[in-house]
């Protein structure tokens, strides 16, 4: 019997650590934009992708090694070398930056608000996986595959806040597992997502009309695009997961 919960708040992720994860496969949301920037790096070639929590720690890891590419954003911006102590960085958080001759065979280091936070704090889990729209059904069937019986959907939110759109993601998710597994059980969180998936499912962009993070980015001329963009269904067809090494490579 498989068991799906979900974590909708940033704030419950600081008791994971206080919670054996071992029999548990995570997946983790930050659908505006983290993972699905994520998974286009990944989809035009990149060898693997790094999450870190601080500016800092890419940084350092660039200054390791010079090959390094870095990608992140602060307040939904590019880092630039004011803040990062005087390196500009190469991407900010958009989908729609990524380029194949820009990441193609490289590895990134990417630090994000919280979407890179949500993904350090399931360490431990079985098997971490990163989801967005882009990849829903390939990660639904990977899941399945794997035998999982505890599956937990990670909406990594905005800042302290729940996000609207993270908690569409494991709705829809979960919904693709109920479709390959009718008998698989639902906590009452996941149930939550679940039901909001439903009820907004035939028109996402129009529901994400009243969210704060798609309002925010839809009011900045360069990043607007970004947000029908990071609800294109099933745009890829491979799934995601974070090795021992602290990678996301494609699975």
């Amino acid at each position: 019997m498989i068991r799906i919960d979900a974590l909708l708040s940033p704030a419950e992720q600081g008791l994971l650590a206080d919670r054996s994860l071992a029999q548990t496969a995570c997946v983790v949301f930050d659908v505006l934009r983290a993972t699905t920037t994520l998974l286009e790096m990944l989809a035009q070639g990149a060898e693997g992708i790094r999450p870190v929590s601080e500016i800092s720690e890419a940084v350092a890891l660039r200054r390791a090694d010079p090959n390094l590419l870095l990608a992140g954003e602060r307040h939904g911006l590019r880092i630039h070398a004011g803040i990062s102590g005087g390196i500009d960085f190469d991407f900010g958080n958009s989908p729609r930056e990524v380029r194949r001759d820009r990441v193609e065979h490289r590895t990134v280091a990417m630090t994000t608000t919280n979407g890179t936070r949500a993904l350090k704090a399931c360490h431990g889990a079985s098997a971490i996986w990163v989801a967005a729209f882009t990849n829903l059904d390939t990660t639904a069937r990977n899941l399945i595959a794997s035998g999982s019986k505890e599956i937990l959907l990670v909406c990594s939110g905005t800042g302290a806040d729940v996000a609207f759109e993270d908690v569409l993601g494991a709705g829809a998710l979960a919904d693709r597992l109920l479709s390959l597994n009718p008998s698989a059980q639902l906590g009452d969180a996941a149930s939550t997502a679940l039901a909001t998936y439903r009820l907004h499912r035939h028109d996402l962009l129009k529901s994400l009309q009243s969210a704060s993070n798609a309002r925010r980015l839809l009011g900045i001329p360069d990043l607007a695009a970004d947000v029908p963009a990071c609800l294109e269904l099933d745009r890829h067809t491979f799934a995601a997961s974070m090795g021992s090494d602290g990678v996301v490579r494609r699975h």
